[in-house]
């Protein structure tokens, strides 16, 4: 089992930036993948961005260019670094891992690539 808590969600304001956080505990010694997803109010869960150990990324369409994915194995947390927000940005976001590992190496964006996740931590850009 691996448990997830996220943070570092708030409200800003559109063009400016937050940074998210996710803790991991548990089996981490054993995850491959790492994700964060995000939920907008009436739309299904879309993933934003991946990162396999080996530090292979992806990203979501449209996050590419704004927002950064990356780890510190030392102390078992996943970042998200969102920069120039927009209000099409707000949602719940939601960290995930994954003991196996994605085809190519790739982290993969889809949810059933994922089998923990956390409670997720809201998002808010106002214009």
């Amino acid at each position: 089992q691996v448990q997830l808590v996220e943070s570092g969600g708030g409200s800003v304001q559109s063009g400016g930036s937050l940074r998210l956080s996710c803790a991991a505990s548990g089996r981490t010694y054993s995850v491959a993948r790492m994700a964060w997803f995000r939920r907008a109010p009436g739309k299904e869960r879309e993933g934003v961005a991946g990162i396999a150990t080996g530090g292979i990324t992806s990203y979501g369409e449209s996050v590419k260019g704004r927002f950064t994915i990356s780890q510190d194995k030392a102390s078992n947390t996943l970042y998200l670094q969102m920069n120039t927000l927009k209000p099409e940005d707000t949602a719940m976001y939601y960290c995930a891992a994954d003991h196996r590992a994605g085809i190519g190496l790739l982290p993969g964006l889809g949810i059933n690539d994922y089998t923990y996740w956390g409670q997720g931590t809201q998002v808010t850009v106002t214009v």
